[in-house]
């Protein structure tokens, strides 16, 4: 089974004075963290975009191609891009460039993002949420099926035997649809033959497990010839040595990223109360010692039957050091155990 880290690019705070960090240096602590994950073995560093101070990983593809230099063996994907308020040609060019450069280790997750700030940021409504998805991310699997496209929709401008270049050596991109839980995307995900991942923030893990299901039968149905049916998982989490002081530790972080969110979206942050119980046994977050964790992948995935889990720790201003140590954990620690009880591939 792959492991792996996913971050949307947090803040760095200086833990003596509370002051906040730059911009700058959180792209930089993303290229550190992508260089540890390869070096400790795990499978897949993905980015997430967003564009707010304290999410600042706006431009994943250049984090991304700057990681590629500098890792041998990792998996390197947006997690994800919003494809809805993107060009899906440059997204396109973007990781074909990188897939170039990481001979052949470039992924795309498509999907409609779990905030809404590049819609004013690059024009575009909220009314047309919908179509704005549905019709890039048909360009974008047209993109990655042809060198040369024509087409035409009603937020783009048409393509007329356009060149779309470069193309990946491996002749196309793995493309991922990414859902945070919608029954509609696991069955729009199956129907495209596309592989699913999802986005899973909070509550009990194997609540996803019937979407899986339901997107594993929605596929069948289909029968389309070449589908890519596999399932990944995107979780909270953090690793420490001691698992009840790594559930304190990082409630705090935890907190403080959950409360800096809900100012954005009108909703007040969980207190412990409600983290604990999500922080062991079935809960979707994935917080504590190596062989905790270990135990808890294998259950989880033994309900749900994805191939890859990826975590994000880095919420809330969590330390730079504190993020390399738990990647190094999920690495030398975790991983061996899970591959020992599941085998490298679930």
């Amino acid at each position: 089974m792959e492991l792996g880290v996913y971050s949307f690019g947090d803040l760095p705070i200086d833990p003596a004075t509370g002051k906040r960090g730059s911009t700058a240096q959180a792209q930089r602590n993303l290229l550190e963290a992508i260089r540890l994950s390869d070096e400790v073995g795990l499978d897949f560093f993905g980015i997430g975009e967003h564009h707010t101070y304290d999410m600042p990983a706006s431009a994943a593809a250049v984090v991304l191609g700057a990681a590629a230099s500098v890792t041998k063996h990792i998996r390197l994907g947006s997690a994800v891009t919003v494809i809805s308020t993107d060009d899906p040609v440059r997204v396109y060019q973007q990781f074909a460039t990188l897939d170039a450069l990481s001979n052949g280790r470039a992924e795309i997750t498509a999907g409609r993002g779990s905030s809404t700030e590049s819609f004013p940021l690059f024009g575009y409504s909220l009314n047309d949420y919908d179509e704005l998805y549905a019709e890039k991310l048909d360009l974008l699997l047209q993109i990655n099926a042809s060198e040369r496209i024509t087409w035409q929709g009603k937020f783009r401008p048409a393509l007329h035997d356009a060149e779309i270049v470069p193309r990946p050596d491996g002749g196309a991109l793995p493309i991922w649809l990414a859902t945070g839980g919608n029954p509609q995307s696991s069955v729009r995900a199956a129907v495209m033959g596309l592989p699913i991942s999802y986005g899973i923030i909070g509550g009990e893990a194997a609540r996803f497990a019937p979407l899986a299901d339901l997107y594993r039968r929605a596929a069948a149905e289909a029968a389309l010839p070449g589908a890519d049916v596999r399932v990944s998982v995107g979780t909270l989490g953090y690793i420490s040595e001691n698992a009840d002081q790594a559930r304190r530790f990082w409630f705090r972080h935890w907190h403080q990223g959950m409360s800096e969110i809900g100012k954005l979206r009108g909703f007040r942050a969980p207190g412990w109360d409600q983290f604990e119980p999500q922080a062991s046994g079935e809960g979707a977050l994935f917080v504590g010692a190596p062989e905790d964790i270990a135990e808890r992948i294998v259950n989880f995935q033994r309900k749900m039957g994805h191939m890859r889990q990826f975590f994000q720790m880095d919420i809330g201003h969590l330390p730079q050091r504190e993020l390399l140590r738990s990647i190094e954990l999920l690495g030398t620690r975790v991983k061996p155990l899970v591959d020992a009880e599941l085998g490298a591939r679930a």
